[in-house]
C-alpha cells in the first residue's frame, strides 16, 4: 500500500516503512497527481482536503493528526466513500499548557492573582475539560458554555453565552470551527457577543481563529470592552491582521496545540487509525513519543516567590513565541513548522517542594519530588 504524508508530521518516519511505501511531501506538493495512486493520507490543517485534490485518487482513508477537521471535504469524502480520522484529545493538555501559562504571564505582568476570578469558557469538550481542570486548581471559579453538552446532559452545570459575556473575567473559547449544523461556531465571538461583555474581561481565542469576528473584535479591543486579549488562532491564517497583532497582550502563530506530547498523542492516532482500516500491525508504533527535555528538573529554590508560577512558565513561556512573531509576522507558517514543541508538566521533576505546594504541583500533573 501506498502512504502519503505531510513531512512536518513529527515521530512519523520509519514507523509505517515496514508495512507501506510512505512518501513525505510539503503541503504545497499535495497535489491531484500527487496523491492519486495514495491508498491513505496523514495530513495535518494545512493540506486541504477538497474534491480538487482527491477526484479521481485511489485514497481510501485520510487521518489527520488534528482535533480539528475543517480542512476536510467531509461531505464530499462520505459521498466518495473516503473514510476521514481526526485524532480527538490528542493535544488538550498541550493547550491546557498554553492557557495556564498565558494567562499566568498575564497575571504576573499585571501582579494580579488569578486565584478568585472567574474563567468562562466556551466549549467544554476534550480542551474544555483539561483548561476547567487547571483553572480549578489554582483557584479560579469557572462557568461552563457548551450547547451541544447541554442538550445531552441537562442545562445543570452550563450557562448561556450571555451569562459568560456578563459575569466573566477571563474568556476562553475552546469549540471546533463549524459553519452549519445545530451550533454553527463561525464568527461565535461577533458584534452582538462583544457588546454584551460587562467585566472588561481578558479574551483567549487558542481554536480557531474564525471563531471570532476580526472586525468586531478590533472594535471591541478599541473601545475597551476587552482588557487583555491573548490569540493563537487568526482568520485567514497566516496572512494575519497586523493591527489586531499590535493591539494583543500575547500572540503566537497556531502553536498552543503544538507541543511535543501532544504531537506524538496525534501521529499514533493516526497510525492506529490506519492499523484498523486497513488490517495491519505496526510492530514500532511504540517508538513514537518525544524526546525527554533537555532540563527535565526544576529547582524551585531558584526563586523567592511566585515559584509555581515561575515552573509553569519554565516549561513553556509564551512571551518567547510573542517576540518572534511580533519582529517578523509575515513568517507566521515558518514559525509554526520550525517550532520547538514544548513537553508537559508531566516530563518534569520539581525539587523541593514546600508542603503547601505538593498538592496544586500533583493537581498541575508536574512529576513527583524524589528529594
Amino acid at each position: 500500500m501506498k502512504i502519503i504524508a505531510d513531512d512536518t508530521i513529527p515521530y512519523l518516519k520509519g514507523i509505517a516503512e515496514p508495512v507501506a511505501d510512505v512518501v513525505y511531501l510539503q503541503s504545497k506538493a499535495f497535489t491531484p497527481e500527487a496523491v492519486r495512486d495514495a491508498d491513505a493520507l496523514i495530513v495535518r490543517s494545512i493540506d486541504k482536503c477538497t474534491r480538487e485534490l482527491l477526484e479521481g485518487s485511489r485514497v481510501k482513508l485520510i487521518t489527520t493528526a488534528t482535533i480539528g477537521f475543517d480542512h476536510i471535504d467531509t461531505h464530499y469524502c462520505e459521498d466518495a466513500g473516503i473514510t476521514w480520522k481526526n485524532a480527538p484529545g490528542c493535544n488538550a493538555a498541550s493547550v491546557g499548557l498554553y492557557v495556564l501559562a498565558a494567562l499566568t504571564a498575564l497575571s504576573l505582568k499585571r501582579e494580579e492573582p488569578l486565584r478568585g476570578k472567574v474563567l468562562g469558557i466556551v466549549g467544554v469538550g476534550h480542551v474544555g475539560r483539561i483548561v476547567e481542570k487547571l483553572a480549578t486548581a489554582i483557584g479560579m471559579k469557572v462557568l461552563r458554555n457548551d450547547l451541544p453538552r447541554a442538550d445531552l446532559e441537562g442545562g445543570s452545570g452550563f450557562v448561556s453565552l450571555e451569562t459568560i459575556a456578563q459575569e466573566a473575567d477571563i474568556i476562553t473559547l475552546h469549540v471546533p470551527l463549524t459553519r452549519d449544523g445545530r451550533y454553527p461556531t463561525w464568527h461565535l465571538a461577533n458584534k452582538d457577543f462583544f457588546g454584551k461583555l460587562q467585566k472588561r474581561p481578558w479574551f483567549i481565542n487558542s481554536c480557531r481563529g474564525a471563531v471570532h469576528d476580526t472586525a468586531a473584535l478590533l472594535q471591541a479591543k478599541k473601545n475597551g470592552q476587552i482588557s487583555e486579549l491573548i490569540l493563537d488562532c487568526w482568520e485567514n491564517e497566516p496572512n494575519i491582521d497586523r493591527e489586531l497583532l499590535s493591539l494583543t497582550s500575547i500572540a503566537t502563530p497556531h502553536i498552543a496545540g503544538f507541543s511535543a506530547d501532544g504531537k506524538a498523542n496525534a501521529t499514533r492516532m493516526c497510525l492506529e487509525a490506519i492499523e484498523r482500516f486497513f488490517h495491519l500491525h505496526l510492530e514500532r508504533i511504540g517508538e513514537v513519543r518525544p524526546p525527554k527535555p533537555a532540563q527535565p528538573v526544576i529547582d524551585l529554590d531558584h526563586w523567592d516567590k511566585h515559584r509555581l508560577e515561575q515552573a509553569v512558565l519554565t516549561c513553556f513561556n509564551p512571551l518567547r513565541v510573542d517576540q518572534r512573531l511580533r519582529e517578523k509576522p509575515e513568517q507566521f507558517e515558518y514559525f509554526r513548522n520550525h517550532y520547538e514543541h514544548p513537553r508537559e508538566f508531566s516530563a518534569y521533576q520539581l525539587l523541593h517542594l514546600r508542603e503547601e505546594e505538593k498538592e496544586l504541583a500533583k493537581e498541575l500533573g508536574f512529576a513527583d519530588d524524589q528529594r
